[in-house]
């Protein structure tokens, strides 16, 4: 019997494939709320979220602001302005979300005043304080 074992395994194959890549247990990954996401640029905006008629849009409409410039150099080599556009963190997790992305994710480290820049945009515009 040897087709009921070859199907089951066919079957194993196509949903392994199909659910992707398993994510290491207990790992947090303050990006998973942003997967699957429908915000992609031109999407309507999320709850909570920045419309594009207040956003820049030469600038994936974020908010103008200072640091807006360096905030979407930044951020855009990694990921859209929509996932930035949809967090309301407190500053605390803007720190950390940033250290992860350094330390975790390989972003490149910036100067610590364009950083400081990129840290006050992003609590000014997106965060759950104000």
């Amino acid at each position: 019997m040897i087709r009921p074992y070859f199907a089951v395994l066919v079957t194993a194959a196509v949903l392994a494939a199909a659910s992707g890549p398993a994510a290491p247990q207990g790992d947090y990954d303050p990006m998973a709320a942003a997967r699957g996401s429908p915000a992609l640029p031109g999407a309507a905006p999320l709850a909570g979220q920045t419309s594009a008629q207040e956003g820049d849009p030469e600038f994936g409409n974020l908010p103008p602001g200072p640091g807006m410039e360096d905030t979407y150099y930044q951020c855009v080599a990694c990921h859209s302005t929509a996932i930035i556009r949809q967090q309301h963190l407190t500053d605390a997790r803007w720190d950390y979300l940033w250290t992860w992305m350094v330390e975790e994710q390989g972003m490149q480290e910036t100067e610590p005043e364009v950083k400081d820049a990129i840290l006050a945009y992003l609590k000014t515009h997106f965060s759950s304080e104000r």
